[in-house]
């Protein structure tokens, strides 16, 4: 297939990015699952934008980069924040089912690390309605051609510069699609993770087909662990959204206190970072497992505003309204993914990147609460416009650069890693506190699957679930190194080694860039 434009993913980024371009010429979608199936759509709390009277950008900024725990790129979050009223009012003007106050008006909720109430919600649904809405405008579009079940394997490069990428469908019948520029809009890497709020399609394959035609990444080592995910034996792992404890949630322990106070000033409403390393902290003080309660608030109101979490527990067999229910920390997002300017483009002639594949630096070490539903919006629409424009290089901010060979061929003895094997191993090694030991364990591990990976794939290159193993291996031995190499603690990277944050050192942001597969 030939298109002017290629966009690969299919979630708010790919979406807002395919209605652009289509103004200025053909469009490719390809999607590997069912085309409405993406973090967007997972994603319940809510979008952030400084809409409301009391609000302004700059103290949407102030609040962001407080999160960010020293590393956000200022540039990229004067973007964020500036922009994003302009893209959310779009939304509106489109049709987005906001939640409304009597009014008429937006209704604002507040979450974790917010200094005032500027998040909008579609009761807790509102990526599901966000996709639902650019769905609409983008199907049946005369320009815009979406191909499903279609697995990107490979990015295309000639002369250095990304000419498209090469697919495989359900059937593994391969396919290519050249085009004058590539969007990365992919998602996330939350399947790294055993435990996860993330979709199963959320394997990191963008990081990992941009990595092996050697575009940069970075800061991988912030992985957000989300504090609230249901965790109830047999029960699916299920985000609690953090506008719970916005209206008023709180997180007890085994004897029904709540604890947050203890460990954090800003109590359940810190950020995502503090709140799980204290649900870990008080877990391991009382020995049991912690919960969310929402008993003293009306359930009328609960059951009106949290439709969906509620049905979520009468499944697992829990009342929402009167019950504590279990809860635990998961893998959530990846602040880090393929290094980008401001503008979309990668270190690689011709290749873009948007939403939680990329890395602008706008989240610095920790991501604030519905920052990425916005960040997913405004830098779609703006890596649009840079492939629009005329083709040159990114103008991408000054970082340390480590240069890398992917990995080396293994030994026969050396066993195919299944996907669980690889998640289990970044949870137990990786996850919310690490610690040199495990993390060296981890990616000599990894170096070996990695490698073990490569010799399976001469003969097995088309298989669909090898390529599913391969990214999970190759985004964790990334995050692995990172977070090796990074011998402090900041934001949601946390080291019992080294647990404080180090300016002098480590006030920096580390590039890599990998060679040799």
């Amino acid at each position: 297939m030939r298109g002017d434009f290629l966009v690969i993913g299919s979630g708010i980024a790919g979406l807002r990015a395919a209605l652009s371009l289509a103004e200025a010429g053909d469009v490719v979608i390809l999607t590997k699952a069912d085309p409405r199936e993406s973090n967007t759509g997972y994603a319940q709390g809510g979008i952030a934008a400084a809409i409301g009277a009391d609000d302004s950008p700059e103290l949407h900024a102030r609040d962001t980069i407080a999160a960010g725990d020293g590393l956000c790129v200022p540039e990229a979050v004067e973007v964020l924040v500036r922009e994003g009223p302009r893209y959310v009012a779009e939304l509106i003007e489109w049709g987005a089912a906001f939640d409304r106050q009597a009014d008429g008006t937006p209704a604002l909720g507040r979450e974790g690390a917010h200094s005032v109430r500027r998040v909008l919600h579609a009761r807790d649904a509102t990526g599901r309605e966000i996709a639902r809405l650019l769905w609409t405008r983008v199907s049946g579009h005369r320009r815009i051609r979406v191909v499903d079940e279609a697995l990107a394997t490979d990015l295309i490069v000639r002369d250095g510069c990304c000419t498209g990428a090469t697919f495989v469908t359900a059937r593994n019948a391969p396919g290519i699609v050249s085009a004058g520029s590539t969007l990365l809009a992919t998602g996330g890497a939350g399947q790294v993770f055993r435990e996860t709020t993330n979709p199963a399609i959320a394997t990191g394959d963008g990081i990992a087909i941009a990595v092996r035609a050697g575009a940069r990444v970075a800061d991988l080592e912030f992985v957000q662990f989300h504090p609230t995910v249901l965790s109830v034996e047999g029960a699916p792992r299920f985000l609690l959204s953090e506008a719970l404890r916005g209206e008023g949630a709180k997180l007890i322990n085994n004897a029904g206190e709540p604890f947050m106070e203890r460990y954090e000033p800003a109590g359940d409403l810190a950020s995502r970072d503090l709140v799980s390393r204290a649900m870990v902290r008080e877990s391991e003080r009382t020995g049991a497992p912690v919960c969310l309660t929402v008993a003293h608030l009306a359930s009328a109101f609960v059951r009106e505003r949290f439709p969906t979490i509620d049905h979520a527990c009468a499944t697992a067999g829990l009342d929402l309204t009167r019950d504590a229910i279990p809860v635990s920390p998961a893998a959530h997002y990846i602040m880090g993914g393929v290094e980008t300017d401001l503008d979309g483009r990668t270190s690689l002639l011709g290749l873009f990147a948007a939403g939680e594949v990329a890395c602008t630096g706008v989240h610095g070490a920790n991501r604030l609460a519905s920052n990425s539903l916005l960040e997913g919006l405004v830098f779609g629409a703006r890596a649009a416009l840079g492939m629009k424009a005329a083709m040159q290089p990114a103008a991408l901010c000054e970082s340390d650069v480590i240069e890398d060979v992917l990995g080396s061929d293994t030994t026969a003895e050396q066993k195919l890693p299944s996907a669980h094997d690889v998640r289990d191993l970044m949870w137990r090694h990786i996850g919310v506190v690490r610690t040199r030991p495990t993390l060296e364990q981890a990616v000599a591990q990894l170096d070996a699957w990695v490698g073990a990976i490569a010799v399976c794939q001469r003969t097995n290159a088309g298989d669909r679930e090898l390529r599913r193993i391969e990214s999970l291996a190759t985004v964790g031995r990334l995050i692995a190194r990172a977070a090796l190499r990074r011998t402090e603690s900041r934001g949601a990277h946390f080291r019992t080694d080294f647990p404080f944050r180090d300016d002098l050192h480590w006030k920096k942001r580390i590039a890599e860039r990998i060679h040799g597969h």
